[in-house]
């Protein structure tokens, strides 16, 4: 592919408490604006923007007070009348998008990092919604290559990793232990890094991050919701820091070299089996699917098991992956998980337009 030329990365915001209860993004929000308060507005490579997105919400941490504030930021909902009934969000994603914007615009900021919390076992996913935005995919590229390079130095995912051996458990455990501390100091080491694409048009897009010219959120767990893990919080940081980093290479005008990232992209959603009439859940996640997002699904895995202790299987012939396995905040969307297909992008070399 030819070589892509964009322009420098001028203003980016970090924005975390789109929902409210998900305390990673809404600590380190905090924690970068004491830095700033400390060191000044240098101690990043461009200026940035510091945003708690749903303020009421945190305040009583909840995900949201009238309606999914990361559902309010398609252009349609950004465009409607304020009148007394319009809940509190989308009056906030106007807000926002006042802010940040407008969304679509030559004015609108360059990036937005969008932090979020789940309680699947994300490890660190990367969202954004195109296929061709190359500076995003270049970042989630970046990323991906650090965690490649620190997870060399160990062949298991200690966070997220359940399985015990024994009879050597508590040498296990010693070993295990070793490996965290020396790798705590490394850059992503302890989840995978992966890349989901919504793929949907920018215009239809409905979460923060589309305000901006380029955006991504950044999605960590598990993490139950309302809790700080300082693991979570730690992971979540650390990419915050390496976007930083690029954006201060890229900056400086080296050049990126192209090539295949590994993305996965949404297919669909699969609902959990319900009572007919009223709708009530009668199976849960099957427990050889739980916290196995990502897993390769195929034609007759277990997938839920019934109240009544019946096994349901994937029936689809076609082989996908499904991620936000049993999110908290899916129940009432009707979302047991989702399914992508995995594929590879093939992104060119880029550099800063001088």
């Amino acid at each position: 592919m030819a070589s892509t030329f964009l322009p420098a990365v001028g203003r980016i915001a970090v924005c975390g408490g789109t929902h409210g209860n998900e305390l990673s993004g809404v600590y380190l929000v905090q924690e970068m604006e004491r830095m700033r308060k400390e060191k000044g507005d240098n101690v990043w490579p461009v200026p940035v923007i510091t945003v708690l997105s749903n303020p009421q919400a945190v305040k009583e941490c909840k995900r949201y007070i009238g309606t999914d504030l990361n559902r309010c930021f398609s252009s349609a909902t950004l465009s409607a009348p304020i009148t007394d009934s319009t809940p509190y969000e989308v009056r906030r994603a106007q807000e926002l998008n006042a802010l940040l914007g407008p969304k679509e615009s030559a004015g609108a900021t360059d990036l937005i990092c969008d932090l979020h919390n789940t309680t699947s076992n994300l490890g660190l996913t990367l969202i954004h919604y195109t296929t061709d935005d190359w500076l995003t995919l270049h970042i989630c590229k970046y990323l991906q290559a650090r965690a490649t390079d620190a997870n060399q130095t160990s062949t298991r995912n200690p966070l997220y990793e359940t399985t015990v051996f024994v009879p050597f458990v508590f040498v296990c455990m010693c070993v295990l232990t070793c490996v965290v501390m020396c790798t705590f100091k490394k850059k992503i080491t302890r989840v995978p890094v992966r890349v989901l694409v919504m793929d949907i048009p920018i215009s239809a897009a409905y979460s923060l991050e589309t305000v901006s010219k380029h955006g991504f959120s950044i999605e960590v767990g598990p993490q139950p919701s309302g809790v700080i893990r300082a693991d979570i919080y730690e992971v979540m940081k650390e990419a915050v820091d390496l976007t930083m980093d690029w954006i201060k290479i890229f900056n400086s005008g080296t050049v990126f070299e192209g090539g295949d990232i590994e993305v996965f992209i949404l297919q669909k959603s699969i609902d959990y089996p319900r009572e007919p009439s009223t709708r009530e859940l009668i199976a849960a996640i099957h427990p050889q699917l739980q916290d196995r997002d990502f897993c390769l699904l195929k034609r007759g895995d277990p997938v839920f098991l019934t109240f009544s202790g019946e096994t349901v299987k994937y029936e689809d012939d076609e082989t996908l992956h499904p991620f936000f396995i049993n999110e908290c905040a899916y129940y009432e969307k009707g979302i047991a998980f989702h399914l992508a297909k995995k594929r590879k992008l093939s992104i060119p070399r880029m550099q800063v337009q001088k």
